[in-house]
C-alpha cells in the first residue's frame, strides 16, 4: 500500500510512501507518494523527503512519478520546479478538478497541477449534491453519498525517454465512462 512518504517515523503508519515497479514492458518505474503541507496536517517536509527518495530510487531505475497530494497550487507548482531534472513527472493531487497546465518543466519533468478525479462529473468532489448542499447550508452534519451519474476518468498520459527517464511529453486525459 502506498502512502505519504513524508509520514514521521514514529506515526507508524501502515503501507510505504515509495515503491519500484516492474512495467509490463519490463522497465522499471519508481513512484513516489507526498503530502503537502499547507492547509493540511502536517507532516515532515515533502521537499527533503523527496529529494532523499530521489537519489535512492535513482540507484534502480531513472523513471520515476511523483504523486504530491496537496491542497496548494503554489506548493504543488514548488515540488514541480524542485525536481525538475530529476524526476519524469510530478502529479498534484487532492482537490479532484483537473487543471490545465500539463507540461514538461525546462529540465524534462512532465508537471500538472491536479490529475483530477475519476468519478461523478454531476457532484460535489464525487458525492451527490444535494448531500452536500445541506451541510453548506444548514452548517449541520450529514451523511454523503457517491454520485454515479455522468463518470468519468482524468489522469495524463507522459511520453517518457527509457533511458534518460526526461519526459518527452504530457497529454491529459478526460473519458466519459
Amino acid at each position: 500500500m502506498l502512502r505519504p512518504a513524508n509520514y514521521p517515523p514514529w506515526a507508524e503508519v501502515p503501507g510505504r510512501g515509495s515503491a519500484v515497479i516492474e512495467s509490463e514492458a519490463g522497465v522499471a518505474v519508481g513512484i513516489i507518494n507526498l503530502q503537502g503541507r499547507v492547509f493540511m496536517e502536517p507532516l515532515e517536509c515533502p521537499f527533503h523527503t523527496a529529494e532523499q527518495l530521489v537519489a535512492e530510487l535513482r540507484q534502480r531505475t531513472p523513471i520515476i512519478l511523483v504523486d504530491f497530494h496537496a491542497e496548494a497550487t503554489s506548493e504543488k507548482q514548488a515540488m514541480g520546479w524542485h525536481l525538475d531534472g530529476q524526476v519524469s513527472a510530478v502529479f498534484g493531487t487532492h482537490t479532484h478538478v483537473q487543471t490545465a497546465d500539463e507540461r514538461v518543466l525546462p529540465k524534462g519533468t512532465a508537471y500538472m497541477t491536479d490529475l483530477g478525479m475519476t468519478g461523478a462529473q454531476d457532484s460535489v468532489i464525487g458525492m451527490k449534491p444535494e448531500e452536500v448542499l445541506v451541510r453548506f447550508r444548514r452548517s449541520l452534519p450529514s451523511r454523503f453519498e457517491v454520485a454515479e451519474k455522468n463518470v468519468q476518468l482524468c489522469g495524463a498520459l507522459v511520453t517518457v525517454d527509457r533511458d534518460t527517464g526526461s519526459a518527452v511529453a504530457i497529454e491529459r486525459v478526460r473519458e466519459k465512462l
